[in-house]
């Protein structure tokens, strides 16, 4: 399981030109699905996510988690992160999950993160656009597979 996770200062997602899920300060989490992923790596990544102190203390370190300032968590399906560009100039999807699997292991990763803080979604397989004000910038990419 993949997840580029981005602070922001705000974050939201348009389907059809709604907003369908929007957030002030805290992570936008672009979330992709490989195969073999199990609710064994959704732990890992919720183990790290909202504990990473990447968020500014009074001095301006990076000293805070998204726990510690309250903050909120736009958690969006990306299947392309599972994309392969090795080989060719079309990528390929073929580590990406089948579609009915990676949306089971998407909504648990979302209800167990929502333990922790406020947390908005996209709309699993829709088109959507997605609006990111990355707040430094600060960005990380995790794999469950590394943890």
């Amino acid at each position: 399981m993949i997840a580029v996770v981005q602070r922001v200062s705000q974050s939201w997602v348009e389907v059809d030109g709604k907003i369908v899920g929007k957030i002030g300060k805290g992570l936008n989490i672009l979330l992709g699905v490989e195969k073999g992923d199990t609710e064994e790596d959704i732990q890992k990544l919720i183990k790290k996510i909202p504990y990473l102190r990447i968020f500014e203390d009074e001095n301006g370190k990076m000293n805070l988690s998204l726990i510690d300032i309250g903050g909120e968590a736009l958690i969006i399906s990306q299947f392309t992160l599972a994309g392969n560009v090795k080989k060719g100039r079309r990528p390929s999807f073929d580590n990406a999950e089948d579609p009915g699997k990676a949306k089971e292991l998407y909504e648990k990763f979302v209800q167990e993160f929502s333990k922790y803080v406020p947390v908005q979604t996209g709309v699993f397989a829709a088109y959507m656009k997605v609006f990111i004000e990355n707040d430094g910038p600060v960005t990380f990419i995790i794999n469950s597979k590394t943890l």
